[in-house]
């Protein structure tokens, strides 16, 4: 594995390699083994979006290893300022070892990829978010001892995150499900994707035929970053696209919910189905940065020395 650019890259072969490392490098964290497999390596975070989850836990994961992150806000570099994105990619290649970036456009994380000569890992885009779903489909199988079979719903926007949910459990062989408005549906891309995969996934426009016989319930939040002007027009659209207890009877008999965070409570969840999973919802969490570690680990270091 080169780079972590979009799942719809990887095989399901490779992400369960990942999600093995990503077990194993926690572990050893939290039977205190240190693991510095990227001693010496520096990894440069550029965010052109905000984050708390994604800045702490690559920092954090980076330390484990080993080695040491920059990070680079688009007022720290020349690309807030109008400078190539081909340019700037040309450039830390020469100091890095590898570049995370969390930013609005694929076409930049694909650049970066295409002109830089070191592994790229997308943190975050307006098409995917590849990490997130990593840790996703960790924090499942641990709960449910596999993904193989698993009904996954995904209630609310096709955003960046059903893009990815979409992609990595239908590669991974879950049966999914989502429900959202007709004017707020997944990318085409990922849509023409889930062709492939006939008999194993269902669009609707309803959450309680989506909740039916879910083993796992996934939702966002209604107004992602840089739709806050789209709010009362999304509170609109979305009404009615809630976890709530009414909603989890459709579901099968312990079924899992996860929220990739923030929550806002009363919108997409309310606060005690939220609380009720708070467990599950904050392991997810915190395997960001497990799953990213292993990330880091696979693109960063040769294969030798994992």
């Amino acid at each position: 594995m080169k780079h972590l650019l979009k799942l719809l890259d990887l095989s399901k072969e490779e992400i369960t390699e990942l999600l093995d490392l990503a077990d194993r490098l926690k572990a050893e964290t939290k039977a205190g083994v240190e693991h510095h497999i990227l001693k010496g390596k520096t990894l440069g975070m550029i965010f052109e979006k905000s984050s708390t989850r994604t800045r702490v836990s690559f920092e954090t994961g980076m330390y484990q290893l080993g080695g040491h992150a920059l990070f680079l806000s688009s007022r720290d570099l020349q690309i807030g300022r109008g400078e190539p994105m081909e340019d700037t990619a040309r450039v830390l290649s020469r100091y890095l070892d590898g570049i995370m970036i969390r930013t609005f456009a694929q076409e930049e994380v694909e650049t970066l990829a295409r002109v830089g000569s070191i592994p790229i890992i997308n943190g975050l885009t307006d098409f995917c978010h590849p990490c997130q779903v990593l840790a996703d489909l960790q924090t499942v199988r641990e709960y449910k001892g596999r993904i193989e079979g698993l009904n996954m719903c995904y209630i609310g926007d096709g955003n960046n995150m059903a893009n990815s949910l979409i992609v990595g459990f239908l590669k991974m062989g879950a049966h999914v499900s989502i429900a959202c408005p007709k004017a707020y549906q997944p990318d085409a891309q990922v849509l023409s994707f889930t062709e492939q995969y006939p008999g194993k996934f269902v669009m609707t426009e309803s959450p309680e035929e989506a909740a039916k016989d879910a083993d796992v319930i996934f939702t966002d939040v209604w107004a992602s970053m840089g739709q806050e002007e789209e709010k009362a027009v999304r509170e609109k659209a979305f009404r009615g696209y809630q976890i709530n207890a009414e909603l989890l009877a459709k579901a099968h008999l312990g079924c899992m919910v996860q929220h990739c965070l923030p929550a806002h409570r009363g919108e997409e969840i309310t606060a005690d189905v939220f609380e009720s999973h708070a467990d599950q919802i904050f392991d997810e969490a915190e395997n960001r940065l497990h799953a990213q570690k292993a990330v880091m680990v696979a693109v960063m270091a040769d294969k030798k020395d994992w």
